[in-house]
């Protein structure tokens, strides 16, 4: 079997990686348009993976990459993931994408129809969040009679968190400016609603080293997931999870305008407040420290008139064998995991859906574990 993984940056070369470990792979290619970078992803891996120089924004280039594979996964910019699924489907090729926004994944489920004609199964949203979490919280949900509150809570985090902000980024830093500034969709009262990101802190307490850390409204977390419970739960929300104090500190500078949108005169150079704050953003917040990465995934309801509390976490650490960290790992794996469950024929659906509706969480969480990611999961006592 063939893959093709577009993009060759960290969670690209992930991907790679984890389907080149496959048996049945005979062959990954990693296309990416610096065709050094694609090259030094591919030395690290094995024999399997061939780097590939490719322009995304060629079309008809793209579609002959894609034709012949088994499956293409998408490690790009979340700008270039509808036209890669109209590539996808022309080729006739299996497509994933690891998600990212909201509006792009609405145009994706669009073209479902072509999917289905073209014998192919499309799914966005296949990374951690979204992604894995929407997986756990539908499986978790299914375990229930009826469910009342679904709350999803993860985090990326240093080991060794650095003040002022005791955060360093695990990816870029407009993706994080897009999770904090723009609103973020829950369900309360049974409605979907739209509120604040930054707000709503909340202390959540993870076993030691961590302790009491904080979790607050982000946006994009879920996608889809709001569309998938209206009407079937009361309560539906997702937060990200942070050392504490970081969510004021940040607060503090979108409130003062560093987001903003607005031209300033840098010397000769005009820019955006926002521009110049990614800028200060990913030179500051880089240095260098092993990550790990945070999840617990609350569902609660009734199973035989009881009322019961169904709890999913996971801490997954930067591993330091293959150098591959908790980000790329949590993000990249369940993804790949996913792609050679299309390329095998163990997920049969055609057209374009999230994962969470047709990827098997069971045969996931083993592949998982095999990968030395463990997610538990216990019932217990719960007050509604």
């Amino acid at each position: 079997m063939k893959a093709v993984v577009i993009g060759a940056g960290m969670m690209g070369s992930a991907l790679a990686y984890d389907i080149a470990q496959a048996s049945d792979i005979e062959e990954v290619l990693l296309a990416d348009i610096n065709f050094e970078r694609a090259s030094n992803a591919a030395k690290n891996i094995n024999s399997k993976v061939k780097p590939v120089k490719i322009d995304a924004n060629s079309y008809e280039d793209i579609v002959g990459l894609m034709t012949g594979a088994d499956a293409v996964i998408s490690a790009a910019s979340y700008s270039l993931n509808y036209i890669l699924t109209t590539a996808a489907i022309e080729a006739g090729v299996h497509f994933l994408d690891l998600g990212g926004n909201n509006d792009v994944v609405k145009k994706q489920l669009l073209l479902n129809r072509q999917a289905r004609e073209a014998q192919v199964c499309v799914l966005p949203n296949c990374g951690l969040a979204p992604g894995l979490v929407n997986i756990l919280a539908i499986e978790g949900a299914k375990k229930f009679d009826t469910v009342d509150q679904i709350n999803l809570r993860v985090g990326g985090l240093p080991q060794h968190p650095q003040p002022p902000l005791n955060y360093q980024l695990v990816f870029s830093a407009e993706g994080l400016l897009n999770e904090y500034t723009e609103p973020a969709e829950v369900i309360r009262n049974g409605n979907i609603i739209f509120i604040n990101s930054l707000d709503d802190v909340e202390e959540i307490i993870f076993p030691q080293p961590f302790g009491a850390l904080e979790a607050f409204n982000t946006s994009g977390g879920i996608s889809t997931l709001c569309d998938y419970f209206r009407g079937k739960v009361r309560e539906l929300d997702y937060k990200t999870i942070r050392y504490k104090g970081h969510c004021s500190k940040f607060k503090l500078l979108i409130d003062l305008g560093f987001a903003g949108s607005e031209a300033l005169m840098f010397g000769n150079t005009v820019k955006t407040a926002r521009e110049l704050f990614i800028e200060l953003l990913t030179k500051k917040l880089d240095y260098k420290d092993e990550d790990c990465i945070l999840l617990r995934a609350t569902i609660k309801g009734h199973i035989n008139g009881e009322k019961k509390s169904l709890v999913y976490e996971m801490i997954d650490y930067f591993d330091k064998q293959t150098r591959i960290s908790a980000m790329m790992r949590t993000t990249s794996f369940p993804t790949s995991i996913i792609a050679l469950m299309l390329m095998r024929g163990e997920i049969n659906a055609r057209g374009v859906m999230p994962p969470e509706e047709c990827v098997p969480a069971d045969k996931l969480l083993e592949e998982l574990k095999m990968r030395n990611i463990n997610i538990t999961q216990s019932f217990v006592e719960a007050e509604l």
